[in-house]
């Protein structure tokens, strides 16, 4: 029952006139993500997005695994998945592909005019994924702008 419960709330949802301007703005979101990363050289297994996921060819872009690059992320506070892309050589859990999806970030209030930075931080903590110092600065940019788009049950609380 919970479960019928769960879809009828999300159908419910999905039914109100500002929910097409939210979808919207998902993909709008992945779009403009996907041009800025490979603006920046990362090579996207399909060449840009129609819907509101991105898959990154991590191996052909900067010859790391996406397990390697998901970790890196995660060290500056920005939250990916590694994920097997098309012909994958590499193991399941060491794929070579890194998965983004831009429900989440839309949902706290980020639009496509943010997302050149978002691509840039991505960018810079790939490239300087050895370097502790850098990757420490980044989190705390990282930090200092996502304070602005509190999480949504954050926000009903304050």
């Amino acid at each position: 029952m919970h479960t019928i419960a769960a879809k009828a709330v999300a159908f419910g949802e999905a039914l109100q006139p500002e929910f097409k301007a939210y979808a919207q703005a998902v993909v709008d979101n992945a779009k403009r993500l996907a041009d800025e990363l490979m603006k920046r050289g990362f090579k996207l297994v399909t060449n840009g997005t129609d819907n509101h996921l991105i898959q990154i060819d991590m191996k052909t872009s900067h010859d790391i695994d996406g397990r390697e690059a998901q970790d890196i992320l995660d060290k500056i506070g920005l939250t990916a998945n590694c994920n097997a892309i098309p012909n994958d050589t590499l193991p399941p859990f060491r794929p070579s592909g890194l998965r983004i999806g831009t429900p989440a970030i839309t949902t706290r209030g980020l639009q496509a005019d943010d997302m050149a930075q978002l691509a840039e931080w991505i960018h810079q903590a790939i490239v300087k994924r050895n370097d502790a110092a850098a990757l420490q600065q980044l989190k705390a940019e990282v930090v200092a702008f996502a304070v602005r788009f509190p999480l949504p049950s954050d926000a009903a609380n304050a």
